[in-house]
């Protein structure tokens, strides 16, 4: 059985920090990055993780899980920025924390459980095919013309070069030692060798510049209105669907690789508060950050401690340490990204494919494909759909049927299943209304009636025979559902005793 947040596993300090530091490495380039895509300044990006990063590190529900501002948010909020400005994606993002502050004060975080395993196995699938594709953009340089093309000659060989030898020292230094993360002793020791030597290779920074000061309090300068709100309010909705699906799922995530358990209302609860508090100081929205995270986990941090030092290094690189940073190869962190992205992925569920339905197979295809293709809010929406499409179908073609005549001649059948809207067909074609005998019981003690489309089926059933001038006898039906069906005082024969009592899902009873 899972352990609850609070566990008592001893701290280990040294590995919580220097786990940190090693994801606020890798932060930079990929807040730079995201901040880009949605169309705002580097700087807006950095204060957005660091800001994020710290809060939820210490208000949020799963220790050792980092977060920031993501690719999956950016992609959205460029739309936002290039019609309304940045001003109105800061206001959107403040909305974006008060929404998801009332999910996790409703405790609707729990209805992360809902989605299928399949659909997990596609969710990691297709972030890690997500993360894999964004690192192949580090191996394009821009033409005189300012297009893109792929590196080629000396310069794609050195950076293949120290892509492996990055992905070398990670997977082989644990074997020797494990008294530092092996990816940070990756990016200390390829950097210091690439200053040294003088090798000629892309850097942190030629993206962009990453020295500035503290944050500072920036209230969004729009007009307090409702056209504000009717511009702002469904960015703001989607931010905050896309940022709690990608918290929570990760959560999961890292709960089964850890073996203990997150709070899911208290998860969303920080994330709101932390996007409210980035809105305020100028900076873009965030959410869990699944790469970052399984860094952070792989390098051994487990508690809120290694999430704040990531934060604060964060914070001391922009105001201290950026002409260090920005000499940081982007190949070696390319090298970490791609073992992440190795360590992300299920390859497992190759395995399992021979072993598990069609539709299960499908479900994983179909959400990695739309995760890769849409966003993640979509893909998870589709899977958890399909999952319960399916769910319903198969156990609507289980439900059973049998007939047979008592010692009195009267033909009776047990049905035995779920009737609702998949199973309502097959119940229906199972009856023989034109040659059954002119009265006919149907025994529902081994069935359960789930919805409206379940109550409709025995009013058609009913009227069938009605109308070769034959009556229907309906046994064992709860009092709910006799109150809803035509004429039953007429064919329902109600036994105090063994009639079962439960409830269906109808509208009129809504």
């Amino acid at each position: 059985m899972k352990s609850k947040e609070r566990n008592t596993e001893k701290i280990n300090i040294k590995n919580e920090i220097l786990s940190g530091l090693t994801v606020a490495l890798a932060l930079v380039p990929e807040a730079v990055a995201f901040a880009l895509v949605a169309g705002v300044d580097p700087l807006v990006g950095l204060y957005a993780a660091f800001l994020i990063g710290l809060i939820t590190s210490i208000f949020g529900g799963r220790p050792g899980m980092i977060s920031g501002a993501t690719g999956a948010l950016a992609v959205v909020m460029v739309d936002l920025v290039s019609e309304h400005g940045v001003q109105y994606l800061f206001a959107a993002v403040i909305l974006m924390g008060m929404i998801q502050i009332c999910i996790g004060l409703l405790k609707l975080g729990k209805f992360i459980r809902i989605v299928p395993h399949p659909v997990m196995l596609g969710f990691v699938n297709g972030l890690a095919i997500v993360i894999f594709l964004a690192q192949l953009g580090q191996f394009k340089v821009h033409n005189s013309d300012g297009t893109l093309r792929w590196m080629s000659g000396s310069q794609l060989g050195i950076m293949v070069g120290l892509v492996v030898a990055t992905m070398a020292i990670i997977y082989l230094l644990p074997k020797i030692t494990k008294a530092i993360p092996s990816s940070l002793c990756a990016i200390v020791t390829l950097s210091v060798l690439v200053n040294v030597l003088g090798i000629d290779t892309r850097t942190v920074g030629d993206i962009a510049k990453v020295g500035g000061g503290l944050p500072q309090m920036n209230i969004p300068n729009i007009p307090v209105s409702f056209e504000t709100l009717r511009i702002i309010f469904p960015y703001a909705a989607i931010f905050a669907a896309i940022g709690l699906i990608e918290s929570l799922m990760t959560l999961t995530l890292i709960d089964e690789m850890t073996d203990t358990r997150g709070r899911g209302n208290k998860e969303c609860i920080g994330q709101g508060f932390a996007n409210i508090v980035t809105g305020l100081f100028g900076g873009i929205g965030g959410c869990a950050m699944i790469g970052q995270s399984m860094i952070n986990i792989n390098s051994g941090g487990r508690k809120r401690l290694s999430g704040i030092s990531a934060a604060l290094a964060l914070l001391g690189f922009i105001l201290f340490g950026a002409e260090l940073i920005e000499k940081i190869p982007l190949a070696v962190l390319v090298g970490v990204m791609f073992t992440v992205v190795i360590a992300t992925f299920e390859w497992a569920s190759f395995r399992i494919m021979r072993n598990i339905p069609k539709s299960d197979m499908f479900i994983i295809i179909l959400v990695s494909g739309v995760t890769v293709f849409s966003d993640l809010a979509i893909a998870v929406g589709v899977g958890v759909v399909v999952a319960s499409l399916t769910f319903a179908w198969e156990k609507g073609k289980r439900i059973e049927i049998n007939a047979s005549i008592d010692e009195k001649g009267t033909k009776i059948y047990y049905v035995r299943g779920a009737l609702f809207f998949a199973s309502c067909r097959n119940f229906v074609e199972a009856f023989d209304v034109k040659n059954d005998l002119k009265d006919v019981v149907i025994d529902f003690m081994h069935a359960r009636i789930f919805d409206h489309s379940g109550i409709e089926s025995i009013n058609t059933l009913s009227e069938k025979y009605k109308s070769v001038g034959k009556t229907i006898h309906l046994r064992h039906l709860s009092k709910e559902c006799c109150e809803v069906i035509k004429d039953s005082k007429e064919i329902v024969e109600v036994n105090i005793i063994e009639d079962p009592e439960y409830h269906i899902a109808l509208d009129e009873l809504a």
